[in-house]
């Protein structure tokens, strides 16, 4: 068979473009394709040989920073990771940069903003802690998530986490982008909890879309991983610099993790935002029901009431159109007291009593482990991949053995 020409080439790159994201995850990374291995190898090197060829070299004065296929130095680039990049890049819609971490990656963004206030709600305490640190170098102030337009400025930051941890419920980009461009500050969207397939934050109005790759977009609880995506000229380009003197940049294991990842994203997340969704519903209509016996009583005995975006009815007319394929796989019940809350985790046989979320097995977290901010009542519940009426099974026969 003749070899592909340069204007084949150019064509196939286009179809793919065309192509739907699930076949996207798996095909938009075929031209960085250097051997015939079907599965990605993985590049272990640090250090890279510079070309042979000394009239092609190319001087540290002459190029701010290497291209795809001539990397210099891992913590600058390196392969695996641009692999993964690439496919993000495609996934989010946005050029993209991968850090060693969720928090490295929001610690980098704010680095590079530095903003003088930063509008933000509750949600997660560790996001809280990076703006402590800003706080303490930069002197950046906080407000609050709802506060008046008039308080914000220019180069201001609204941040803004949706679904937001741990309840899950969502809020409306649209409404803070247009909140927060009317008086020039940026939308920063934590889009951890509605990865893509579920939710696109720049088609609302995002500036900057971050991930804590950890979770959906790892998918497997093996990876620590953190995203940041941006259509404004030159952030990525700025991003990339300082992310070279921060030395956060994700090992080469890490990358090709991600890359294995992302080729089942939509499988995964689809399967648990609907066995979510599922839970949910079965949850709240116990909750709703008339008092009675068997599992209403059961749920009734345990359970105070249940949170997740799906149950969000007076808002619909927006989150339908934000969230079309689903609300999210991670929902919050607040149990009966805090003995059922400390206990619950423990009846279970299918739910990992542990923190994080996003993997493809589901965890059960009594929150007050690792969230010193939140009520002591508070579970969250992390669902995965297995047949929701399994977990329902679960679930159920742990309400009944504290109720009991």
């Amino acid at each position: 068979m003749a070899a592909i020409n340069d204007d084949q080439r150019i064509n196939i790159s286009d179809t793919r473009q065309s192509l739907t994201s699930s076949t996207q995850a798996i095909h938009v990374d075929d031209d960085l394709n250097t051997t015939s291995d079907v599965a990605p190898p993985l590049h272990l090197s640090t250090t890279f040989r510079y070309v042979d060829n000394p009239e092609d070299l190319i001087t540290a004065t002459d190029s701010e920073l290497p291209t795809n296929d001539a990397h210099v130095y891992s913590r600058i680039t390196a392969p695996t990771s641009t692999r993964l990049e690439s496919i993000l890049t495609t996934l989010i819609r946005a050029p993209c940069l991968t850090y060693s971490s969720g928090l490295a990656a929001l610690h980098a963004l704010y680095v590079f903003l530095n903003p003088r206030q930063v509008s933000i709600g509750i949600g997660y305490h560790g996001t809280h802690g990076v703006l402590s640190l800003q706080t303490k170098i930069s002197g950046t102030k906080t407000l609050p998530l709802d506060c008046p337009a008039s308080d914000l400025n220019e180069g201001d930051v609204v941040h803004l986490e949706t679904p937001i941890n741990p309840t899950g419920e969502a809020y409306d980009i649209r409404a803070y982008a247009d909140k927060a461009h009317s008086r020039g500050a940026i939308l920063v969207v934590d889009a951890t909890f509605g990865p893509p397939g579920l939710q696109d934050p720049f088609e609302w109005g995002a500036d900057v879309v971050m991930h804590s790759g950890t979770k959906y977009l790892g998918g497997h609880s093996d990876m620590l991983c953190g995203v940041l995506a941006s259509k404004k000229e030159g952030w990525i380009r700025g991003l990339m610099e300082e992310r070279a003197f921060l030395g956060s940049v994700m090992g080469s294991m890490e990358g090709w993790l991600g890359v294995r990842s992302l080729r089942t994203l939509e499988l995964r997340v689809g399967r648990q935002s609907d066995n979510a969704f599922r839970l949910v519903q079965w949850l709240d209509r116990c909750l709703r029901a008339p008092e009675g016996e068997g599992e209403v009583a059961s749920v009734k005995g345990a359970v105070e009431r249940v949170q997740h975006a799906s149950l969000q009815h007076s808002e619909m007319h927006w989150l339908k159109r934000q969230m079309p394929n689903g609300f999210g796989p991670v929902f919050a019940l607040w149990a009966k007291n805090e003995t059922v809350a400390r206990q619950l985790p423990s009846r279970l046989s299918l739910f990992h009593h542990a923190t994080s979320l996003g993997g493809v097995e589901s965890l059960i977290e009594w929150r007050a482990m690792s969230d010193r901010t939140v009520d002591r009542r508070l579970v969250r519940i992390s669902v995965g991949i297995e047949a929701w009426e399994d977990l329902k099974a679960d679930l159920l026969r742990g309400f009944r053995s504290l109720v009991n």
